[in-house]
């Protein structure tokens, strides 16, 4: 089983940012996951581009920006210049999917789509030729600390499977800590984003070390 952890930045003490990230970069973490919320698609509201582009100049480490916001066309090529590597956007958002989804890789981004609990894993198909990445949201999109619901380890294996040598990232986001983290690899995806169960840890390093066991 091999364990790869996207830390969620929303989790990590932002008055000590470049610190938080500098201690996962040397756990061996390679991505950082950046929640950006709108407080109308979700009912939450946290950072937007400017921000990303200050994250940027402190890591070289792979951003992926999960957009929950309504109306992503119109914001696409600002996470973009602001130093995004892989978009990602929600289907439950989207008015027009597959037009996202190539406008993002027209700015030589990778190109992601995430999916609520309560939305089957077959309305991705579609789209799958476009994907680099799918987030499978294991808890409902909006606030850290939610429970893991375990039904979306189904959807997962379902995923994994229709992704097959397609070469596309499949990563899982919320509700993932010492408990579940096992669970979730079973099912044969590629990620984790991990939150409040990394940075609400007394000893990062040794929670993280804890998870990747």
């Amino acid at each position: 089983m091999i364990k790869n952890i996207s830390p969620s930045l929303l989790s990590a003490n932002f008055i000590n940012l470049k610190e938080d990230i500098d201690i996962v970069k040397k756990l061996g973490v390679s991505r950082l996951h950046l929640d950006v919320m709108d407080g109308h698609f979700v009912p939450n509201l946290t950072f937007g581009p400017f921000i990303i582009k200050q994250i940027r100049k402190m890591t070289n480490l792979h951003l992926e920006t999960h957009l929950m916001i309504e109306n992503p066309h119109l914001y696409i090529e600002e996470y973009a210049k602001a130093g995004s590597d892989t978009i990602i956007i929600h289907h439950e958002a989207s008015s027009d999917i597959k037009s996202d989804l190539r406008k993002i890789k027209d700015l030589n981004k990778k190109a992601g789509i995430a999916i609520n609990p309560d939305t089957s894993y077959d309305q991705i198909l579609p789209y799958i030729d476009l994907l680099d990445y799918v987030l499978i949201m294991s808890v409902y999109p909006g606030f850290g600390g939610q429970s893991f619901i375990n039904s979306t380890l189904n959807k997962m294996e379902k995923i994994v499977e229709a992704s097959k040598d397609l070469g596309i990232t499949i990563g899982v986001d919320g509700g993932v800590n010492l408990k579940t983290i096992n669970e979730v690899y079973n099912t044969g995806i590629d990620v984790t984003v991990v939150g409040s169960a990394l940075y609400g840890a007394s000893d990062i390093k040794q929670r993280y070390e804890d998870l990747m066991r």
